[in-house]
């Protein structure tokens, strides 16, 4: 059994000019962006807005924890030498211990958030991912959101103002970050619109306040702390302000006062004034911050929902020569299921053939987003894969609304899928115990297929943190394909390959192969879906 050492995970941090499906970092990005109704997702725990991990009525959420602490990962960037920046090097106790970080916010909020991460998703992505989900639930504007950041393998230097500093300071802090002194005033007003000041990492600034409805006595930036709005300036501009780093006693630490102050409150007038300038303004401001990367980081383009992507699907040979196919599809503000409405998979086999099977509908209605609105179909499908012939090497969608037909292809590119590579229905469990499942993995390769070596892909985390890859190669059958006389499987267009594993429960594995290519050299490609026991039977 090869092991192939580990691959960090900038080998996966692709740039995107155009985004086709499939392509698995962004279509995984993009999930976790705008798939918020599935099960798997964090906006639950930033709706309420008022949520906190610990319960409601502590004067704190995981909102403004989240927001708080994607500014302060990002605030150690330097542009002269292009260090530091949202990077998730926050997750580093050397970090978090500096007083510059004060308060347990950023090892909630990474310890949450690291449930995201997987060999396409950086801890620093999903840092940047839960500030917008945060904002954008909680009354705020649409961020525009890229992917490939990268985590850190170090802590960075300290960077993060802090309220006792006097302007001078916090203007050349925000200089190094990048910022100019009135989008210093901007960036500080648009996070200060959720969450406050504690007193227990902060006691000098904000007292013991004994509230049962605000446990952990916390001092808020403005009267409406758990939501977007532009009450931090007008609050601010009126006198009404109760922003414990604007009118606190101590005016050592009233930064707030400070920098508001500095253009003589022309900014946080415009802003109370006009309270749509002040969110056009937080969301340019916010995807400034959250793209404030270390220099040599590629991010991709803005990702923007696919207009038709499928997805949770699953190939698998169900015997030697037919595949089942199943999955999702999600259609974004394209249909609307009605009496009149027909949604059909179009998929074509190795020959151009097409055929045509019924997509269902798995609710009655769309789901509603702030970006648009989703529409759920599934399927399932039985394909022949007699010969190489057969199969399916390509899918559309054909939409049907009062005798109006229009086609989903990616813009006539299609939706590829995989054939030559898939997973065995024979795959079975061997033994359970308390701590493990031990099963065996079948994958069926298809006899024309001029492979070198299969394997699993599994994640792997390395002394720091960061999550790459290994690959696992399969032992060669006897009868296997690999071999130079390509021998084959009695009545089946696929050759088996085999191993024994173990269930290793939260981390992302795939199977993959080499494959020769006609010119020389070898390219890998991937089976679609994951590995799971799920249905499995006992071997």
């Amino acid at each position: 059994m090869l092991r192939v050492p580990l691959s960090l995970f900038v080998y996966f941090a692709a740039t995107a000019t155009a985004y086709i499906w499939p392509s698995p970092q962004l279509d995984a990005l993009e999930a976790i962006r705008f798939d918020l109704e599935r099960g798997d997702r964090i906006v639950g725990l930033v709706s309420p807005c008022n949520f906190f991990l610990f319960g409601f009525n502590t004067g704190r959420s995981n909102a403004a924890d989240w927001i708080r602490t994607a500014y302060h990962d990002m605030a150690s960037h330097n542009v002269e030498d292009g260090t530091g920046g949202m990077d998730a090097s926050i997750r580093f106790q050397e970090e978090r211990e500096r007083a510059e970080n004060a308060g347990d916010a950023f090892g909630f909020t990474t310890g949450v958030l690291t449930s995201l991460t997987n060999r396409y998703v950086s801890l620093a992505d999903a840092l940047a991912l839960g500030a917008i989900i945060a904002i954008e639930s909680c009354g705020g504007p649409n961020v525009p959101f890229r992917g490939g950041r990268i985590d850190a393998a170090e802590p960075n230097t300290p960077g993060v103002p802090e309220p006792q500093q006097d302007l001078d300071s916090h203007i050349a802090s925000f200089a190094r970050q990048g910022f100019t002194k009135s989008e210093m005033i901007g960036l500080v007003a648009c996070g200060h619109t959720f969450g406050g000041v504690q007193h227990a990492p902060f006691p000098d600034i904000v007292p013991e306040l004994n509230d049962p409805q605000n446990q952990q006595s916390t001092g808020f930036f403005d009267s409406t702390a758990f939501g977007f709005d532009n009450k931090i300036a007008t609050e601010y501009i009126s006198g009404t302000t109760q922003n414990p780093l604007a009118v606190g006693l101590n005016d050592t630490t009233n930064s707030d006062k400070r920098i508001f102050g500095s253009d003589k409150n022309l900014t946080m007038q415009s802003f109370a004034d006009s309270p749509d300038l002040f969110a056009s303004t937080c969301s340019s401001l916010f995807a400034r911050m959250l793209d404030t990367v270390p220099r040599g980081v590629q991010l991709t383009d803005v990702i923007e929902p696919l207009r038709v992507k499928p997805d949770a699907l699953r190939l698998t040979l169900v015997d030697g020569n037919t595949l089942q196919f199943s999955g999702e599809v999600r259609f974004w503000n394209t249909t609307t299921p009605s009496n009149t409405t027909v949604v059909q998979m179009i998929y074509e086999d190795h020959a151009d053939t097409k055929h045509a099977t019924p997509l269902l509908p798995t609710s009655s209605t769309p789901v509603e987003h702030k970006q648009g609105t989703a529409m759920w179909y599934a399927f399932n499908v039985n394909i022949s894969a007699v010969d190489s012939q057969a199969g399916i090497r390509s899918m559309s969608f054909s939409i049907n609304e009062d005798d109006k037909e229009r086609i989903e292809d990616q813009g006539g590119v299609g939706f590829a899928v995989e054939d030559r590579l898939v997973f065995s229905s024979t795959s079975c469990i061997i033994s359970t115990n308390s701590s493990e499942v031990a099963w065996r993995l079948d994958v069926g390769v298809r006899n024309d297929l001029p492979i070198t070596r299969v394997f699993i892909v599994g994640d792997v985390v390395d002394n720091v943190g960061r999550i790459g890859v290994e690959e696992i190669d399969f032992p060669s059958p006897a009868n296997s394909n690999s071999s130079s006389d390509s021998s084959s499987l009695a009545a089946s267009a696929y050759t088996l390959f085999s191993i024994n594993t173990t269930d290793l429960g939260s981390t992302l594995r795939t199977v993959g192969a080499e494959v020769r290519e006609p010119g020389g050299g070898t390219k890998k490609i991937a089976a679609i879906g994951q590995l799971s026991i799920d249905g499995l039977q006992r071997c």
